[in-house]
């Protein structure tokens, strides 16, 4: 079997990337090929089959020139056009078969979902598909209503395991900053409106006048990253929060692993491996309601800084236990791994 994965390849490392990475892994202890084309701008020299193209050219090229069985094309976000055609390109291949995860799990309940109907272009495409995934019961129904069979849909969750390697200690400014607060919440996330970031920088001033000596690390980078820190600069209780931007997923573990409470604090979500990632390293998550997250959540209204900082202060009060990492789950992979085989079978009975 030869497979190929089209989506972002780390680094950065993200939700969607860790899951294509753990199906990679997977595919070949299975003994087979699995190779990644990457369709973001971040670029690195080409090896062990990961390809950056630079164009859709090239890209066109490498999909149609390497003879994959099976085209895997992951998306995350929305769907606009240019992605669109990207789906068309992948569902072109005439001997492979194409399957879609679609990992936004807001997705259908966003303006541009709801706009979606049978007749549109985004559904035409979708349809093409041989089999499409989705991460929650919202998103399979999404897909039926535009059309496509639901014999042909699938609900696999992401990976569940975080696969990457843990690093030993923490490097410098996490280092200290860790060993200079009693209680560290960490924040894993892109640095945008959705987060609501800034309701966390907010209930901080609340948690420190019980828990005095707590700090909050925010990992992660993106476009309100200069807005954030000028709230925090102004702030009294500056030193107590930490802006690090992107760090090597390993670090980011090793931050989880080590803090007191994992915070995800979103306007407009998905399923979020962060979450998972943490709840594997056997550390506390808060996290608001978005209606799918995982068994062992302490779940918070949206908007709400009121529940936050209740959260926060009851979580803090409870003795950290250092639990054991969980027994690896390969579950959701070998679902898709079975998908890839279902997918060949039809292909060869056709």
């Amino acid at each position: 079997m030869r497979v190929v994965q089209l989506g972002p390849f780390p680094p950065p490392h993200g939700g969607v990337q860790t899951n294509l990475v753990a199906i990679r892994d997977y595919v070949r202890r299975q003994g087979s090929s699995c190779a990644v084309i990457n369709i973001t701008r971040h670029r690195q020299a080409e090896r062990d089959e990961v390809y950056y193209p630079k164009s859709s050219t090239e890209l066109i090229w490498d999909l149609f020139h390497r003879r994959y069985d099976i085209v895997h094309l992951h998306i995350g976000g929305g769907i606009p056009l240019r992605v669109q055609a990207l789906a068309l390109a992948a569902t072109s291949v005439p001997w492979a078969k194409a399957i879609l995860t679609l990992h936004s799990g807001g997705f259908p309940s966003s303006p541009e979902g709801r706009a979606a109907t049978p007749n549109s272009f985004v559904a035409f495409v979708l349809r093409r598909f041989n089999f499409v995934i989705g991460v929650n019961e919202e998103m399979i129904e999404f897909f039926v209503r535009l059309g496509v069979p639901r014999e042909r849909t699938r609900l696999i969750l992401p990976h569940a395991v975080a696969t990457a390697e843990v690093a030993e200690s923490l490097p410098e400014p996490l280092a200290s900053f860790f060993s200079n607060h009693e209680r560290v919440m960490v924040a894993v996330c892109g640095l945008e409106p959705e987060y609501d970031i800034p309701r966390q920088i907010e209930a901080m001033g609340f948690v420190l006048r019980k828990f005095p000596n707590a700090g909050l690390a925010i990992l992660g980078s993106g476009s309100q990253k200069e807005i954030l820190e000028k709230q925090v600069a102004t702030c009294s209780y500056g030193d107590h929060i930490l802006m690090c931007g992107d760090v090597p997923h390993r670090v980011t573990l090793k931050a989880i692993a080590e803090s007191n409470a994992l915070l995800r604090t979103t306007l407009y979500d998905g399923d979020a491996i962060s979450i998972r990632e943490a709840l594997y390293l056997g550390t506390p998550v808060i996290a608001t309601d978005n209606g799918m997250r995982p068994n062992g959540v302490h779940l918070i209204p949206i908007g709400s800084t009121d529940s936050l900082v209740t959260a926060i202060e009851q979580l803090l009060s409870e003795q950290r236990i250092h639990r054991q990492a969980s027994e690896r789950d390969d579950e959701n992979l070998t679902a898709v791994f079975s998908l890839y085989t279902e997918a060949l079978g039809e292909k060869r009975a056709a």
